[in-house]
């Protein structure tokens, strides 16, 4: 019969950085223990329980950049000759259609997150239709800045 065996490796130390400083060397306390076969990643009495952050998809965002995407692409195709004739065939309002078609100048990092669900804290489809800079950077920063998220708790 075998008995469940622990190890322990590592102890707690400051990151230390190789000679030549292209490798850095980080200690985890970790430990392996056996059981039934299987390894398992135990994390240490003291330390706190961490999991990944769940998404939280908001369907509305989503549901506003496709349709972004959608009229972009329905525009460039020549399927409709003006923002107008498009708005009259999506029976929608002229202005909220061109509001809704500059979120695909929204930055690729921003549309990923939003369609997977970690869009910034408190992003709401509001404050995408105003205006919002076209420079990606800008963008990541407005979206990403302490006192926006302060402000929407």
């Amino acid at each position: 019969m075998n008995r469940p065996t622990t190890l322990t490796l590592g102890a707690i130390g400051r990151p230390k950085l190789s000679r030549d400083g292209r490798t850095m060397v980080v200690s985890i306390p970790i430990s392996f223990r056996r059981q039934g076969g299987r390894k398992r990643v135990v994390t240490p009495a003291n330390a706190e329980a961490w999991s990944p952050p769940k998404p939280q998809v908001d369907n509305t965002l989503v549901k506003a950049v496709v349709r972004a995407h959608r009229w972009r692409n329905m525009l460039e195709s020549n399927l409709f000759s003006s923002v107008r004739e498009l708005a009259k065939a999506e029976k929608i309002n002229e202005s909220y259609l061109c509001r809704v078609l500059r979120l695909t100048l929204l930055s690729p990092a921003i549309t990923e997150a939003i369609l997977n669900g970690f869009q910034p804290d408190g992003l709401e489809l509001a404050q995408l239709l105003k205006s919002i800079p076209a420079e990606w950077d800008q963008q990541q920063a407005l979206f990403s800045s302490p006192a926006r998220k302060a402000g929407s708790r």
